[in-house]
């Protein structure tokens, strides 16, 4: 069934920018450029920050001294200049006018900006984010209410299994040698390699595919991809986690979501609960 057309605005698209290598000023070195900084970091993006130094916080300052990524300039905003190269701009500074100035220089020149605590001056937002390993999950009010996009990832982020990150990774790396095994883009085999690994990731825990090893994944290729099933943990030598008191991690989760589909249904059903919550 087709959606609504009228229930389709008001919202932003939800990307997942590749940073890489790309270059980012920072305009700004408190709490917030601390968190900014942080965020760009994770993406593996160059960064220009200009703030005095006796405005930095603390984990700014850590930034600046532990990083070989970031470039460090001990004033203020200087003008047009500082903004050659740029690829992104983030300003979190407590100056309305020169925020809203750096703001107009960078649309002048269609660079992409974010302006703190000023919605009209940012062509992205940054949301509230929680992060383990690979997994990033987002939630953005589109600059409503950046408390509750706070309070909801909190309740998003206690239905996340305790293995996720490491689950992603190791999938990751079962892709990329399955892709070696079966090499191709589009047609039936990659039909059928989708398809796969749709069944293994449905099929497993997340606490089991987390415990993938490269001897397991030869083993789960061989008697799993090649025999076009999938087989179990155990079929693979591979052995659950097993407690303090001698139990599977996943019997003592109860209903904590075992599977990856199970995961993603149930932080969703969070959200709109906390959401209606609210509303009502």
């Amino acid at each position: 069934m087709p959606p609504d057309l009228s229930t389709l605005h008001g919202g932003s698209l939800l990307l997942a920018w590749q940073l890489k290598d790309k270059h980012v000023l920072i305009v700004g070195g408190g709490d917030v450029a601390s968190g900014r900084i942080e965020s760009v970091l994770v993406a593996d993006a160059r960064i220009t920050l200009i703030a005095p130094r006796a405005c930095l916080h603390p984990l700014t300052q850590y930034f600046v001294d532990n990083s070989d990524r970031i470039t460090y300039h001990d004033r203020l905003f200087a003008g047009p200049q500082d903004l050659e190269g740029a690829d992104m701009v983030l300003t979190a500074i407590d100056d309305v006018e020169t925020s809203r100035h750096i703001c107009a220089l960078c649309r002048e020149r269609r660079i992409p900006v974010n302006v703190a605590d000023i919605p009209p001056s940012c062509d992205f937002y940054f949301g509230s984010q929680i992060r383990s390993g690979p997994l990033q999950v987002m939630i953005s009010t589109n600059g409503r209410s950046p408390k509750l996009a706070n309070i909801i990832r909190r309740r998003i982020e206690e239905c996340i299994p305790e293995h996720a990150g490491e689950a992603i990774e190791k999938v990751g790396e079962l892709r990329t040698k399955l892709k070696e095994r079966a090499p191709g883009v589009g047609g039936e085999v990659g039909r059928r390699r989708m398809r796969w690994m749709v069944d293994v990731c449905s099929s497993w825990d997340m606490e089991e595919l987390a415990l993938l090893d490269d001897k397991m994944m030869k083993r789960l290729l061989d008697e799993g991809w090649e025999k076009n099933q999938v087989p179990k943990l155990e079929d693979v030598g591979g052995k659950t986690r097993k407690s303090a008191a001698g139990r599977p991690l996943e019997e003592q989760a109860g209903p904590l979501l075992p599977t990856a589909l199970g995961f993603i249904a149930g932080a969703a059903c969070t959200a709109l609960i906390l959401l209606f919550k609210h509303r009502s």
